[in-house]
Order: C-alpha cells, then sequence, then structure tokens
C-alpha cells in the first residue's frame, strides 16, 4: 500500500531564520499622526519615524479603538526593530482596551514567534484568525511558522498553501511552499 507523506525540504528551524517579520496594522481612519503610524506599520517606512508618530498620537485625544490600533501599531513597528518586548507591552495595552481587534492578536503571535514562545503565539494567532483580521495571509503565514516550528509539518503546508490561496502574490508564503514536496512512501515495506 502506498502512503503520501508531505515533507519540508529543509530542517524546521527554516522558517524561523526566513521569517520576513510580516505583520497586520490595524486601520486607523481619518488624518493625523494616529493616521501616520497606521501607514508606517502597514507599509513600512523608517520604523522610528513611524513610531514617534504613533506615540504624538497617543498624546492626543483619541477614540478607545484609534487609541488601541495605534498602540498595536506602534507595537509593530518597535517589533520590525527586534524591540520585542516593548512591541509585546503596546500589544497587550491595545488588547486590553480593545479585546476584539482580530489583528492585534496576530500582531501578538508574531512577537511570541519571535520571542521563540510558540504556544503562546498559536493561541494568539488561532483567535486572530477567529475574530477575521484585516490581512488573513498573514495569519496563517505567521501560524505555519508555529506548525513547523512544533514539528507538524503537514498543518504547516497547508496553512502556507491557506496564506497563498487567500493572496495568490503572497511572496513569504510562495517562497515556503517550495521546500515541500509529497513523497510516495510503501507502508510496511
Amino acid at each position: 500500500m502506498l502512503a503520501k507523506v508531505l515533507s519540508a525540504a529543509a530542517c524546521s528551524t527554516v522558517a524561523l531564520f526566513t521569517w520576513t517579520g510580516v505583520h497586520a496594522a490595524v486601520t486607523v481612519l481619518g488624518s493625523g499622526p494616529a493616521q501616520e503610524c497606521f501607514q508606517a506599520a502597514e507599509f513600512g517606512g523608517e520604523p522610528n519615524a513611524g513610531i514617534d508618530k504613533c506615540t504624538e498620537a497617543l498624546d492626543t485625544i483619541l477614540t478607545p479603538r484609534d487609541r488601541a490600533a495605534t498602540l498595536v501599531n506602534r507595537g509593530v513597528l518597535r517589533l520590525s526593530l527586534h524591540q520585542d518586548d516593548r512591541a509585546l507591552g503596546d500589544i497587550d495595552s491595545g488588547i486590553a482596551i480593545a479585546p476584539d481587534l482580530a489583528d492585534a492578536f496576530v500582531d501578538r503571535g508574531a512577537v511570541s514567534i519571535a520571542l521563540g514562545h510558540y504556544a503562546e503565539a498559536l493561541e494568539d494567532l488561532n483567535k486572530g484568525i477567529a475574530l477575521g483580521p484585516h490581512r488573513p495571509q498573514v495569519a496563517y503565514y505567521d501560524r505555519a511558522i508555529v506548525f513547523e516550528q512544533q514539528g507538524d509539518i503537514r498543518a504547516a503546508y497547508n496553512d502556507y498553501k491557506k496564506a497563498l490561496d487567500i493572496e495568490p502574490g503572497f511572496e513569504p508564503a510562495a517562497k515556503e511552499l517550495k521546500r515541500f514536496r509529497v513523497v510516495e512512501k510503501t507502508n510496511g515495506a
């Protein structure tokens, strides 16, 4: 009897080293420093300047949701600078204000990946996916990294594939999928 076995072409730690740091910023509408903070977190640029805009926005009057989003976005920018503990503090503060922000859980999962806390990452990523993030491909990609680190190659493959199905041009997932292959094994032989 033949069975199909999925294997990664490289060891599971490759995902950690090739992790691109893809994150999901939380949308802030309008104009001003909170919007500029969001733009920096979502589209890149100089992270320190973005952090300054976030901090400036937090010194103004914001709706609770915009304050939460701005904290999360500052956390995303801090994560891009490998300020993991500070990123986690900002994201936790944002979640405390607005515990229904899906992207905040995805981003906290990303921080946990950076810290090597895969069980916590998986919990947050599952919650973020359940709440409906605005860029679900990022959540599935990050969760695939966690599954691979935990040795669940099939689940990792399925989530990389799901990320690419959601956004066919999502290069990080396409790159990771190139490492996988399906091999037929004969059972009992």
